[in-house]
């Protein structure tokens, strides 16, 4: 069974990155994809027909114009605490092209199915809605998010640092169950890292975690998983301990 992550871009002008695993093991990645066809085609080359759960970190459904998503209130709500409440999502702001959902019927045309109930070792070809600020709280036992994205007042150096955090517990995954080993991603010096370089590494941290959400939702099923809202209205998957 493969377990993939996608940090998909909201934007098409932006790189997406796309980490697969094949069991526990990284064994593909690419941190600078650019549309869905390239992402299709990354996916066709290393899975071919394999059964994959996909983790995509971006809005897969969409249903309101203005506001908020029920979900993302929802999370928020339970997260907020932590720092880790969800950007806003609306169609508006998507400009009524939401790029999650043209991804998911791409997925489709591959086999893949949407659905937010993973069955436990069961296999599949399936796509579902994460989002690795909260599942970080939860299954690292965070009081707050680790803040290595680039935003007003963080430096360079606490960035890295707060970066070098996060590999540092996706490193310690080695010994969990179920285990994560991705040495070549998780033991790289990321000191001469900086600007689009530090960016697109740290987008490939993220999709990493999103493919061992994936594997761990698979691997518990709903007893270690929660649903916030519903695939009509949208929703997203946390894993909890």
């Amino acid at each position: 069974m493969h377990f993939v992550g996608i940090d998909l871009a909201w934007s098409y002008r932006n790189p997406s990155a796309v980490v697969v695993l094949e069991g526990e093991r990284a064994v593909a990645w690419n941190e600078k994809i650019g549309s869905d066809e390239e992402i299709i085609a990354f996916l066709r080359e290393v899975l071919g027909e394999k059964p994959a759960l996909v983790a995509v970190d971006a809005p897969l459904v969409v249903p309101n114009e203005r506001g908020l998503r029920s979900c993302d209130r929802e999370l928020g709500a339970a997260f907020r605490r932590y720092e880790a409440a969800p950007h806003p999502v609306n169609r508006l702001r998507f400009g009524g092209r939401v790029r999650g959902e043209e991804l998911v019927k791409k997925l489709e045309q591959e086999g893949f199915i949407h659905s937010p109930l993973i069955e436990p070792l069961r296999e599949t070809r399936q796509v579902v809605e994460v989002y690795p600020h909260p599942a970080a709280v939860t299954l690292f036992g965070l009081e707050k998010t680790l803040k290595y994205k680039a935003r007003p007042g963080r430096s360079l150096d606490f960035r890295k640092a707060e970066l070098k955090r996060f590999m540092s517990l996706l490193k310690g995954l080695e010994k969990a169950f179920p285990a994560l080993h991705a040495p070549a991603i998780l033991n790289k010096d990321i000191s001469p890292l900086n600007g689009r370089e530090l960016k697109a590494f740290e987008d490939l941290v993220d999709a990493l975690f999103c493919a061992y959400i994936a594997l761990y939702c698979w691997t518990w099923g709903p007893q270690r998983y929660r649903v916030f809202g519903s695939k009509a209205e949208g929703y997203i998957i946390v894993p909890t301990p």
